[in-house]
């Protein structure tokens, strides 16, 4: 059985920083590509981030710069690290994957496996 656990969300005040990470089990880690997306009220979910099962990443514009995607195979876990916070990072954070993937995209419909997300609020 799939599963993936987000957890580190939490309060920050703008510019500062925050870890999120996604722990996972019941799939190949290390043949996946996986995924942060997050979603605001009232408003559609986007990608944030992707690393491809060879481990390219690739960013949101508007995160770039500021957002790391990593994982770590041995743990099967997933991390975002997240500094010079906004408060337009506030949303529910996913962690998403999906097997036998070579590149990722962006989009959700890319992805078949899926957490129940964490909160991540910035204050100004």
């Amino acid at each position: 059985q799939v599963q993936l656990v987000e957890s580190g969300g939490g309060s920050a005040q703008a510019g500062g920083s925050l870890r999120v990470s996604c722990a996972a089990s019941g799939f190949m880690f290390g043949s996946t590509c996986m995924a942060w997306f997050r979603q605001a009220p009232g408003k559609e979910r986007e990608g944030v981030a992707t690393i491809d099962n060879d481990g390219t990443t690739n960013y949101a514009g508007s995160v770039k710069g500021r957002f790391t995607i990593s994982r770590d195979k041995p743990e099967n876990t997933l991390y975002l690290e997240m500094s010079n916070l906004k408060p337009a990072d506030t949303g529910m954070y996913y962690c998403a994957a999906v097997g036998g993937c070579i590149v990722a995209t962006m989009r959700t419909s890319g992805f078949e496996w899926w957490g129940q997300g964490t909160q991540v609020t910035v204050s100004s």
